[in-house]
């Protein structure tokens, strides 16, 4: 058993921190004795692990206590689920310092680097995550063909092309969530607009759009785990917004 002082202490926060974590309902103490002090258990040095793996990975506190406290919350399925999510990141940070030395070398005159080879790097960081989490579902539904050729898509778009397609990415997930936060319903004109996004975002990298394949997607936004947190990491309820905006409009 811990004392507040002594939790802070070996987790490396601050009594604040907990106190603020115990006020938001995300962390409470194992008991309050009669002068009030908190003491922690098992359990609870547990939970606060997991509540600082989910901050080291940009959640915000509204998205970590919704995930800890459901039902069928798995404290080994989710050090599994934070491992994948680290070892993709290593793969991502190797491939960006790869390539910074080589503009580095570049820049001396060690070495040539084409235009198109300084984004490379960024392109298939992207494709590599997305084979890990979403490639065996895409493939089983659409086929090797069509995922190989939106693959293709995004390492041959150009510098512009991909500076558009990560800024809708962006857009739609801010939009997304401030539609969220605001209690915006999905039938709205905002709803409209973020849907428009959408399309341009999927017709960036599908060979063909279609009413149909749209309305299927964002229907897996919310069927699959992996698709729903993509949207709602920080803010749940984002991937449903999506899911019944695109049935509105689409």
């Amino acid at each position: 058993m811990y004392s507040i002082g002594e939790l802070a202490e070996l987790a490396g926060v601050s009594a604040r921190t907990l106190r603020y974590y115990d006020r938001e309902g995300l962390l409470k103490p194992s008991f309050v004795n009669e002068s009030g002090y908190r003491f922690y258990g098992e359990r609870e040095v547990n939970l606060l692990q997991q509540i600082l793996f989910y901050r080291a990975r940009g959640l915000e506190l509204r998205g970590i206590r919704q995930i800890l406290y459901e039902k069928d919350f798995d404290v080994m399925g989710a050090l599994e689920e934070h491992l994948h999510a680290l070892e993709e990141q290593r793969e991502r940070t190797d491939a960006l310092i790869r390539m910074v030395r080589r503009s580095i070398m570049s820049m001396k005159g060690e070495c040539t680097m084409s235009d198109k080879e300084k984004f490379e790097a960024f392109k298939e960081g992207l494709i590599r995550e997305h084979e890990k989490l979403y490639g065996a579902e895409a493939r089983g539904k659409y086929g090797d063909e069509e995922v190989d050729d939106v693959q293709r898509k995004i390492l041959n778009m150009s510098e512009e092309d991909y500076e558009r397609f990560q800024n809708l990415g962006n857009e739609i997930r801010v939009r997304l969530k401030e539609a969220v936060l605001a209690g915006i319903k999905p039938d709205s004109e905002e709803a409209g607009r973020i849907v428009l996004l959408h399309k341009e975002w999927l017709g960036m990298t599908w060979k063909k759009y279609t009413e149909e394949a749209h309305r299927a997607i964002a229907n897996m936004y919310i069927a699959d785990e992996r698709f729903k947190l993509y949207y709602d990491q920080e803010v749940p309820g984002c991937a449903k917004f999506l899911e019944e905006a695109v049935k509105h409009k689409i």
